[in-house]
């Protein structure tokens, strides 16, 4: 029997290879600028094309390539960064497998233009799935500037796979804040489809921080220092009123390489225990210094997870050092009688003899509902005013009061209830004659003929809206409120990606938004669904925020993830007094719904009780 067991090809191994290391056009983008990094650039240029699909250029003013060194840089496991097994244990670079290159190389088309800063001519490589089809001399700019064509151009069933523009674009500026985040003493741009997205010249960490996030980041920041003989931790982190509803603005960066690490990320969370509104997660921009020796890096393709010796340790110091830093910026709620203004103003300062008790006088025969005419005398509020001045002697009808609109028995108009017609017989006897009212602002209780219904008044108008969306959305027409006056919205870039993404459905739903350059936009209208349009730019907001956490939660379609997200921000929330009529036109659309019963969270909205139950309680 022959031997069936082969060394496979070059070709097919870094094809194999890349599928590990490349997984989208971000993952090239990490690759390649960290290169430039470790080459000693203090400038770099990040071009793109079709979200990565068409073109990934960097550029780079590092030490640049001899001819063989360029060579050399397209073979497996070829690299500058370690010469033996012991230099794994003291990584400081970002990369050091000697594999990127190879498995780019592998899956597109790619040209490489390189020169060193003493060489007069630089090498020009045009390399097609690993294939160097020529290498000649050229004239070039001290560096390497490296561009990738066509990604997965002979792979078709990964490049079907990519999403669009759009989405891959927002996996792009990750990568890129990531990494300009860690190195903020270098000069990054980026350019997508001829703009310019970012232009982030050398500086320090906080101004790196609020040019990639936004600068009204600049409140949000607290400073915070740590160094002991393990680890030293410096960064910032975020006040607890700013958290978010998801973790897109956490970084953990160990010897300025990104991880992803839930232990540690458990170890901020404690030290904001109790200080956090519920489901919200904090901002941390923390840089972690370790003895190289004392990590693995080694670990994940990605390189994104790291094994620590003492982890225990690292984690007790990282939640001392985010709860020192609370407490020093006076985050923490805090109360000091003695320096507090607000209570001495309240206290008085006379002694308890000077103090003159106020007198109060009533007129026990005042009646301002008698219509009879009364002199100035009988009126005591009128008896010290002067009627020289120009005072009409009838100013007081302006505000006569009529007594049937005066209900002095409770806040709520309990006259005859309004009479529904249901097309359902199953709830034509559960909501005729129907009496409401509001049970601590928070449930609606109404009366049916077999006992009564008690409704969260919160998932039901979610579900109204959610139903209400999810037909918008499919019909392309939404109403539409035209705002007073148009406002503008600056978003970082990654949110202003998504929201460019969504754009359509935005407008579907009623939203009137256009964009205004870079990052920018203006919105003229909302839905008219939506009552408290004033802060557009936190609705939208919480809008991006609340559909992330979707996706990342609950993988639902885009369509059903705008209704839903649009839904809960829009419904009126539990605290909301509601009058007598919004009460009962609530319950109607609320059984005129497909799912009357469950929320959109898949709980429980109506809970009913038959006067069965209720004998059964009074033990009857």
């Amino acid at each position: 029997m022959p031997d069936i067991i082969k060394l496979l090809p070059d070709a097919v191994a870094n094809q194999i290879a890349a599928g590990e290391v490349v997984q989208r056009p971000a993952s090239a983008v990490k690759e390649l600028v960290e290169n430039a990094i470790d080459a000693g650039a203090d400038k770099i240029q990040l071009i793109i094309k079709e979200a990565g699909k068409a073109l990934i250029q960097v550029i780079d003013n590092g030490f640049g390539m001899s001819p063989t060194d360029a060579r050399m840089s397209l073979e497996r496991h070829a690299t500058s960064k370690i010469q033996k097994a012991e230099d794994l244990f003291s990584i400081r670079t970002m990369g050091f497998r000697g594999e990127a290159m190879a498995s780019i190389a592998a899956i597109a088309q790619m040209e490489i233009k390189t020169r060193k800063f003493d060489d007069e001519l630089g090498s020009q490589l045009i390399v097609e799935a690993s294939v160097v089809l020529s290498q000649q001399p050229c004239t070039c700019a001290a560096g390497t500037s490296i561009s990738v064509k066509n990604l997965f151009y002979n792979i078709p069933a990964r490049r079907n796979f990519l999403k669009s523009n759009p989405v891959e674009m927002r996996h792009i500026i990750d990568e890129f804040t990531r990494v300009a985040l860690a190195h903020p003493s270098i000069h990054f741009t980026l350019h997508h489809d001829g703009q310019e997205v970012f232009h982030l010249p050398a500086t320090q960490l906080k101004q790196r921080i609020l040019h990639l996030l936004g600068n009204n980041y600049n409140e949000k920041l607290v400073p915070m220092v740590e160094e002991t003989n393990v680890i030293k931790v410096n960064g910032f982190i975020g006040k607890p009123s700013f958290a978010k509803r998801t973790r897109g603005d956490q970084f953990f960066f160990v010897n300025n390489r990104f991880i992803k690490d839930g232990y540690l990320n458990h170890a901020v969370l404690m030290a904001y225990q109790g200080l956090l509104p519920p489901d919200t997660f904090p901002l941390y921009v923390l840089f972690i210094e370790i003895d190289p020796a004392k990590i693995d890096i080694n670990v994940h393709p990605t390189k994104t997870e790291i094994k620590y010796q003492d982890e225990k340790t690292i984690y007790a110091v990282i939640r001392a050092a985010v709860k020192r830093s609370l407490g020093l910026y006076n985050i923490t709620p805090s109360l000091d009688f003695e320096q507090d203004a607000a209570f001495d103003r309240m206290l008085s300062r006379q002694p308890v003899t000077e103090i003159i008790a106020p007198t109060i006088s009533v007129n026990s025969s005042f009646n301002p509902f008698n219509s009879d005419k009364k002199s100035e005398k009988e009126i005591p509020f009128l008896r010290n005013l002067d009627t020289k001045k120009g005072i009409p002697t009838n100013w007081e009808t302006l505000y006569k009061i009529n007594n049937e609109e005066v209900n002095l028995q409770g806040n709520f108009d309990l006259q005859p209830p309004l009479t529904n017609n249901f097309d359902n017989p199953a709830l034509a006897d559960t909501l005729t004659d129907r009496q409401v009212f509001q049970l601590h602002n928070r449930y609606m209780v109404s009366q049916i003929k077999s006992g009564f219904m008690l409704i969260d008044q919160q998932a039901a108008h979610e579900r109204i809206l959610y139903e209400r969306f999810l037909t918008q959305l499919e019909n392309h027409k939404g109403l539409s409120q035209q705002t007073l006056f148009p406002q503008t919205l600056t978003l970082n870039a990654a949110d202003y990606a998504l929201l460019t993404d969504l754009l359509p459905d935005f407008l579907s739903l009623g939203f009137q938004i256009r964009n205004f350059g870079k990052n920018t936009l203006i919105v003229e209208g909302v839905p008219a669904d939506i009552a408290e349009h004033n802060n557009l730019e936190t609705i939208l907001e919480q809008l991006l925020e609340d559909f992330k956490n979707n996706v990342s939660q609950l993988k639902l379609n885009k369509r059903d993830n705008m209704a839903r997200t649009l839904a809960k921000n829009a419904a009126i929330k539990a605290g909301n007094k509601l009058s007598c009529q919004e009460m009962n036109n609530m319950i109607d659309q609320l059984f005129a719904c497909n799912m009357p019963n469950s929320a959109i969270n898949g709980k429980q909205i109506v809970i009913t009780f038959t006067l069965n139950e209720l004998a059964e309680k009074f033990g009857k």
